[in-house]
This record gives structure tokens, sequence and C-alpha cells, in this order.
């Protein structure tokens, strides 16, 4: 036995657990760090080879884990702009420069260009949302990505490129002769029932359309009702006939009379341009004809008058919306979680973010909900997954072993001390 190798023993055992103390001081530290995952020092044996009769004494070697893809417990606040993922997912963010990291915490704030940031200052990212309302995300990249911010320091119109209209028309109406019609636009033009729609032009302003249904032909088995669409503008004065303007849209629905539903063969739309705006088909795949009154089962139509937004919202498959003051919502981003094969192996850095490692393998992309990713909750956050009571313990377990390897190390000193006075 070496009495040199029973010192050095000593002090690797001191490095170990002095290894051991700094992620036990990190951890505590951290308890209260929104998204925090705990390390830990994990031992292993260094053995030297051995000769007859005697021992060699080796050492131990601390290696740090971390418990990346522990759950931490999820608690709820009041901003809407806290996110927490229950899952595997990460938040992807990225720094001043752009480079992309990944991360559990969720504390967004809006900085002062309108930026999402969380609390170590990094940039929270998304898909942009354009007119057609879809994203494509890259599976195996973070491509397309940017910083999302949420400031619209102007007014936005919104045109109507979207609309339903479902009513019911009266089975016992009259047949309206053909001179009489509205498509005619005559001044003795008469009409079964007739509402009107609101939708809204390239400049927000709001289109009057009135809509004129009239019972055109019937036999046993059909009903043709002609669909008239005039805009409200160019009525006549006092309103109604004759129109200043042609129709802006004719079509003829047929009922299949033994249903009281539209013909199998009948349209179920009616193509309607708005004079300085966009060109749409009016839904009417669900008119009635039926022993009632006329009566509207169901309107809708997108689009929105010049209006601020007020405040921004997240839905809870990560859609980021734009809330405007007259109460209209335009989604302007989708915010994607990420992942990797062993999240474990992951790089920590400062600011609770994390990079992808030769040993976590590559980062896959997708959003809540989809593939093991995780659910997101709006207005919550991850908490650290640090055990305060594990952590005491573990700090108390490694002040013991410090102690004992000192010993070790004092023990091996004396037995030298004795040797080296033996030749005095």
């Amino acid at each position: 036995m070496s009495l040199y190798g029973v010192m050095r023993t000593g002090v690797s055992g001191m490095n170990a657990q002095s290894s051991k103390l700094g992620t036990v001081a990190d951890n505590i530290a951290n308890s209260s760090t929104t998204g925090y995952k705990r390390a830990a020092s994990e031992f292993s044996s260094m053995i030297l080879s051995q000769g007859t009769g005697t021992y060699n004494s080796g050492g131990v070697k601390a290696h740090t884990v971390y418990a990346i893809s522990q759950q931490g417990a999820i608690s709820y606040t009041t901003s809407g702009l806290d996110l927490a993922i229950d899952g595997n997912g990460f938040f992807v963010v990225a720094d001043r420069e752009g480079s992309t990291a990944l991360t559990r915490a969720g504390s967004f704030v809006v900085d002062s260009k309108g930026y999402l940031v969380n609390t170590a200052g990094y940039y929270l990212q998304g898909y942009p949302i354009g007119n057609g309302g879809t994203v494509a995300p890259v599976a195996n990249g973070l491509g397309g990505l940017e910083n999302v911010n949420v400031s619209q320091s102007k007014l936005e119109a919104v045109p109507t490129d979207s609309a339903l209209l479902w009513a019911n028309v009266p089975e016992d109406a009259a047949i309206v002769a053909a001179a009489d019609l509205p498509s005619a636009n005559a001044a003795t033009a008469t009409y079964s029932a007739k509402t009107s729609l609101i939708v809204y032009d390239n400049l927000g302003n709001a289109v009057t359309l009135d809509i004129y249904y009239s019972k055109a032909t019937e036999t046993a088995a059909d009903s043709d009702w002609e669909v008239t669409i005039y805009n409200a503008d160019d009525a006549a004065p006092g309103g109604g006939f004759p129109y200043g303007a042609p129709a802006l849209a004719t079509q003829t629905i047929t009922f299949d009379r033994t249903t009281g539903n539209l013909a199998a063969a009948s349209p179920t739309d009616i193509t309607v341009a708005v004079p300085n705006g966009s060109t749409f088909d009016l839904d009417m795949s669900g008119m009635t004809y039926l022993n009632a009154d006329f009566t509207i089962t169901e309107v809708d139509a997108n689009g929105n008058a010049p209006s601020a937004v007020e405040s921004v919202e997240f839905a809870d498959d990560g859609t980021l919306f734009a809330v405007y003051a007259n109460g209209d919502r335009r989604a302007l981003y989708r915010i994607p979680l990420a992942d990797v094969p062993s999240p474990d192996k992951l790089t920590p850095l400062s600011g609770n973010i994390y990079t992808v490692s030769n040993n976590s393998g590559e980062v896959r992309v997708g959003f809540p909900g989809e593939g093991g990713l995780g659910s997101l909750t709006v207005g919550a956050l991850e908490s650290s997954n640090v055990d305060l009571a594990s952590e005491l313990t573990s700090m108390i377990e490694s002040q013991r072993g410090y102690t004992a390897n000192s010993k070790v190390f004092k023990a091996g000193s004396d037995l030298l001390e004795e040797l080296v006075n033996l030749v005095r």
C-alpha cells in the first residue's frame, strides 16, 4: 500500500464530495427559479491494478447529471402571457444575435419594442400566420421561426372573405311572377322574404347587402327559389327597387319538397363581389323549406372595421391572437414546441436554456398536443423540480463524506510522518 496513494484517494474523495456540494448549492439557490431542472453528482470508482498481498487504493470520480426530463409542478398565475408545458416539449427562444435554444421557462412579458421575452431576456420564437391561417413548420429544424412581436401601432381593417347565412323560407309563399323577380330590378319587383348582411370592404367600410328570397317555380317534387343580392347603397330613395346598379349576385337554389332541404343538385352557395372588397362564396348549404315563417337560423361573416389592438392572448394550441377594440380576434403567430430524443443530455446554459449536444440527438419540432410534445397551459408556470428536503439531506451526506475523506488524508499524512521520523 502506498501512503501517497492513500492521500491521493482521500483527495479524490474530497473533490467528488465538493462537486456534489456544488450541485446541491445550485439546486437550493434555484429552487424557486421557473423551469429550472435539478443537477446531481453521481460517482464512479477508479480502480488500480493490484499486486499479490498488497492493495493499491484508487479513487472516485464525480459525474454531473441533469433531471431535465423530470416534470416540475405547474402553478397558476394572473398573466395571460405565462405559459407552462405539461409533457416533453420545450419552448424555442433566441438571443439578440439570433442563436436559438430550448427552455421550459415560460414567463414572458412584452419588451419596449413589442417582443415577448422571458426573465432571462430570450425572445420567444413562433411561426407568423398569414392570411391563409396556416403555418408549415420544419419538422427537424428551427427554420422559418421569428421573434414574436405583438406591437400593432396602426389601425387594421380586414375585408370580408367568408360568410354564412342559413335561413328557412316559408313553404306557403306565393310564386313571384318572372317579370317581378328582384333580379329584374323593376319598380314593381316583389319577393317572398328579405334580410340584410353587413360585410366589410378593403378600407373597413361596412357594406350592407340586401338579400332577397323569391319563390320562382314549383313542381310536385321541387321548389325553385331565386336569391338576389344588392348593395343597399344603390337602393332607390326611401329604399327598395329599382336599385341604381345591377344586382351583385343572383343564384337559383332548389329545395326537395319531400325533405325540405336543398336538393342534391342544387347550388349551396352564391359568389358575391363586394365593391372595393373581396369576392367570396356566401354559404347557403343549411337553407330549409319548411312550413314556418322566414327565419334566420345561422349567420356569420368575418372582417372588421378599422380597429386598434387592445391585447393579445394565447390559445391552448399555441396560437397567439390579437384582440381588437371591436372584439374581433386575429391569429398572429403559432408557437411550436421542440424536443430531442435524450433531453437529459442537452447542454444547460445560463438563463435556463439548453442547447442540442451530440448525445441529445437532433431537435424535432411540432405543436402543443402533437406527438408527445405535451400540452400548453396558458396563465401558468412550471416550477423548479428541486426538492429541498432531498437537497438538504444530500448536503449533510456530502459534508459527512468530505469529513471522512479528510480523515483518510490525515491518516496517510500521519503515517508518512512516522515513516520519515524512523530515520532520525
